[in-house]
This record gives C-alpha cells, structure tokens and sequence, in this order.
C-alpha cells in the first residue's frame, strides 16, 4: 500500500516541478528566439552590436541590445538561461523513472505487441534514448546541420522511423512519451553540451583580453534554433498520454509524424511574424489540414482491430462479462489488483449501473482505441473490442 500511495506522490510532485520548469524554458527560449529575429540594424549602433529592439510591457519601455559575438569588455552582471532546461530534463526523466520503468509492465509494456520483461522495456527506452542522442549529435558536429533544408528534412525522417519502430516494440503510450522524451533529450543536450559551453568559452576569452571566436556564437544559435522549432511537437508528445484516441489507435505513428510536421510548420509563421516579414497565412490551412487528419487517423481504432459493424448487437450481459473479467480488478471500489489501492481516476467498473454510466469512457479507452486495460495486462482480445465498441456505438 505505502509504496503506492508514495509512487503517487512522486508523481505528482516531480510532474509539477517538470511543467514549472518547462513553461520557464520555453518561455524564455520563445522570447529570445523572438528577440533575436526583431532586432534592427541601424547606422548609428555602436561597434560589434548586431541590431536593437524597443520593446514595452508592465508599464515600462525596454531598449534591448545585442552583440553579434560578445561586447568588448566583460560586464559585471551576466545573467544566464540554463537551469530552467537543466531542471525540466531532471525531473523529467525522474518522472520517467517512476512512472514508466517502475511500472513498466502497465505503461511501456504490450505483450500484444511484445513480449517484454520490464527490465527489458526500461533498457531499451534507456539505450535508445542515448543512442538517438548520439546519433543527432554526430550529425551536427559533421557539419550536416550547415545545410538546413536537408538537415530538416533528414531529422524528420529519422524521428518518424524510430516513431513507427517503437510502436512496434512498446505500447502506445510508452511508444509516444519515449520519442517525445528523445526529443526532449536532443534540446537540453543542445543546451548542456553546445550553447552554455559556447558561452563560457566566449566569458573566458573576454576576460582573459582576447577575441572571442564567432564560430562559437554561430554554433549556440544553430542549436537553439533547432530547439525552437522542437518546442511544439515535444509538448504535444508529452500530453498526448491524456488522450487514447491518439496513443492507442492503429495509425498511432502517422499521427505522431503529423505532429512532427506540424509543429515546425506553426513555428515558422511566428517566426516570420517576428522578422518583420508578410505573415504565411497558409500555415494554418496546413495545420487545419493536419488536424483532419489526425482526427480521421484516430477514428481507425486499436491494432487488429475487428469492424463492429461485422458484430452482432451484444447483450449488456456479454458487456458486463467482458468489463468484469478485463477491468473491474482495478476499477472497483476495492481493487484486486497488486499495488492498486483506488480505483484509477476514480472510475468505478464493479457494478451493472458504473458499467452503463461510464459507457463513452470505456469505449474510448478499451473499444475505439487500446488504452485499456493498460499494456493490455488483461489480455482483452480483439473480438471483445469490438463487442465493446457495437454495445458503445449502439447507445
């Protein structure tokens, strides 16, 4: 009982530290990025300083300046952006821990997809985190990442190729939150290992009189503007555990290939917006369009899923027999299941009247997609979906 109750409270602490942290890094990196594309150049600006912006907000005017590489002398006060992305990765991947490698076996396990030992599940996250890591940084160090357009195009391939890979080795949801987890690891990887170091090579050749190299600053920009156009997919991907309809549904990678896509596509109107340039009008037509499709993707439902047009109308006698044997060990007043102690949600299953009352949530969650039961841990078979399914579509 204990350790359950204090998994959950692990959960919910370490989840609220991970959203707090993640709105300060992005809200900062959005604002700089936005910075950076509005600055102007002007004639009268003193040596070394790329362009300036005038900007008002909280009942007071702002005059902001930036120097292509560094000023000429170290200034006394510096202040750095670096522990808002250190904390969001950390208490990420503490979340991670706790909610996916300890209970590997109801969140990153399928055996409907593959037979996997926890300990099994959690390397492999673990090793493909590393190595997709890895991999995006020797792709930058080659000077790959110089070419933008192809560079772009290439990461996107590779992101949907290991997207459609883990689908076929995680479940769903253990499938979405590790490609959102490697994304997340590639930008504060950016950051950690690329632009504060940049930085504080640059600090180090201010104070010691000499020259800083640009190639320096050029490299921390390229990096953070690859962190820019990440930003929206990684949170789509990281919410996307609320909503089966998208983790839990046949074309569960297409979506997430939609979302890639869509993402930078959003960006790019902002960011246009922010250089002073005509607005692109047709990105929302685009992100109209990809929203469509996400939604009829959806409505494929779950993996060998069987038509229930091609079902008889069940009996709610065959309903309560398929939820009491597949659901109510969990979803009952007083569960069954080891290490469940309430009912998850507060979703109660155990009885005829609970069953028709949360009728829409269960054919969401275990009929139009395979949310439920969670890694399938009860084994609900394909015929039973579909059973589910006519019951749910004939109310």
């Amino acid at each position: 009982m204990w350790a359950s109750i204090i998994s959950e409270w692990l959960s919910l602490i370490f989840r609220w530290l991970h959203v707090i942290a993640a709105v300060a890094w992005i809200g900062s990196s959005f604002y700089f990025i936005a910075l950076d594309l509005s600055l102007k150049s002007r004639d009268s600006l003193p040596k070394g300083v790329m362009g300036e912006a005038w900007q008002v907000h909280g009942g007071g005017f702002y005059h902001i300046v930036k120097y292509l590489v560094a000023p000429s002398q170290m200034p006394s006060e510096l202040t750095w952006f670096k522990w808002e992305a250190y904390t969001t990765w950390l208490s990420g991947f503490v979340l991670m821990i706790v909610v996916y490698y300890l209970n590997a076996d109801l969140f990153l396990v399928d055996k409907s997809i593959l037979d996997l030992t926890p300990v099994q599940a959690g390397l492999f996250s673990f090793g493909s985190l590393a190595l997709a890591w890895l991999l995006y940084e020797a792709a930058c160090r080659s000077g790959l990442a110089r070419h933008e357009l192809p560079f772009a195009i290439g990461g996107y391939i590779f992101l949907v190729a290991l997207t459609f890979a883990f689908t076929h080795v995680l479940s769903g949801r253990g499938a979405f939150n590790q490609i959102g987890a490697i994304i997340g690891t590639i930008m504060v990887a950016n950051v950690f290992a690329v632009i504060i170091p940049n930085q504080k090579k640059i600090v180090a050749a201010l104070l010691a009189g000499e020259a800083p190299d640009p190639k320096l600053g050029k490299a921390g920009k390229e990096r953070s503007v690859h962190n820019n156009y990440l930003t929206l997919p990684v949170v789509a991907l990281m919410i996307s555990n609320h909503y089966p309809l998208l983790f839990g549904t046949r074309y569960n990678w297409a979506i997430v290939a939609i979302v890639l896509a869509l993402g930078p596509v959003i960006r790019h109107f902002f960011n246009e917006r922010h250089k002073g340039h005509p607005s692109p009008w047709w990105v929302w037509g685009v992100a109209a369009a990809g929203m469509i499709a996400i939604l009829l993707l959806s409505a494929a439902g779950p993996r060998d899923a069987k038509t229930a047009a091609t079902v008889a109308q069940p009996t709610f006698a065959q309903v309560e027999e398929i939820v009491t044997s597949r659901c109510s060990m969990c979803h009952a007043a007083e569960p069954v299941w080891d290490g469940i102690v309430t009912a998850p949600k507060g979703v109660l299953l155990d009885t005829a009247e609970h069953i028709q009352r949360n009728a829409r949530l269960i054919a969401r969650n275990a009929a139009w997609s395979s949310a439920m039961p969670p890694g399938n841990i009860t084994e609900i078979t394909a015929d039973e979906r579909a059973v589910l399914a006519a019951w749910a579509g004939a109310r």
